[in-house]
């Protein structure tokens, strides 16, 4: 195997690196890891040495670097096809990334006022009407998803795939804060807990000693 590797950030906070770190190991497609903390004085130039944007997270191999999450998750999709990351029905695989790709540009509100922090609990947050909308879009997606295209799986799409992945860190933050859900939300939610991938990511979370300060 050539030295497939893929820099990511703080595995407590890092929301953009958990995607596709979540996707390839769940997908069984090896790689080294390179962990760079982050919003420290020497991130960026480490960053740097690896990502031409400065970014996590980025795969690199054989002189292929590509630098963005969803972009590495379409890689991989193309590494296992027999995976299905992406469902065969093109009908169902359209809805799928267009679900993917409202994730990767939207919910700013949500993002903003409720971060990723796995090893938090910070239940009663005051939630601004702007991220609770944010909210409500994903309880929708994911209800639409899991009634029409989930076919009997416990995943949006059939098996684990690239919409899944790309939804795992909402799913921390839905825990973290305590977010109240309805019951197919909630079940969706500890479904990705139970995932052995996402609970070694929690481990090392845990496990992390840097502490950034959001909010």
């Amino acid at each position: 195997m050539s030295d497939r590797i893929l820099v990511i950030g703080n595995k407590n906070y890092s929301s953009w690196s958990l995607r596709p770190w979540l996707l390839l190991k769940q997908a069984g497609i090896p790689f080294r890891e390179i962990r760079i903390p982050l919003d420290q004085p020497q991130t960026r130039d480490a960053i740097l040495q690896y990502s031409p944007t400065g970014r996590v997270p980025v795969l690199i191999e054989d002189g292929l670097t590509i630098w963005e999450s969803l972009a590495i998750c379409e890689w991989a999709a193309e590494q296992v096809p027999e995976r299905a990351l992406w469902p065969s029905d093109p009908t169902a695989r359209a809805v799928a990334r267009a679900v993917a790709s409202e994730m990767h540009a939207g919910f700013a509100a949500l993002r903003q006022h409720l971060p990723m922090d796995i090893r938090a609990r910070c239940p009663g947050r005051s939630i601004p009407p702007e991220a609770q909308a944010d909210i409500d879009r994903v309880i929708a997606l994911w209800d639409a998803c899991l009634t029409r295209w989930s076919g009997g799986y416990a995943f949006l799409f059939g098996p684990f795939g690239v919409a899944d992945a790309m939804f795992a860190p909402v799913a921390t933050r839905f825990r973290t804060y305590e977010v109240p859900l309805p019951a197919a939300a909630a079940r969706y939610v500890e479904t990705i807990f139970d995932m052995a991938p996402m609970r070694e990511w929690c481990a090392a979370a845990a496990a992390e000693t840097e502490v950034i300060t959001y909010l």
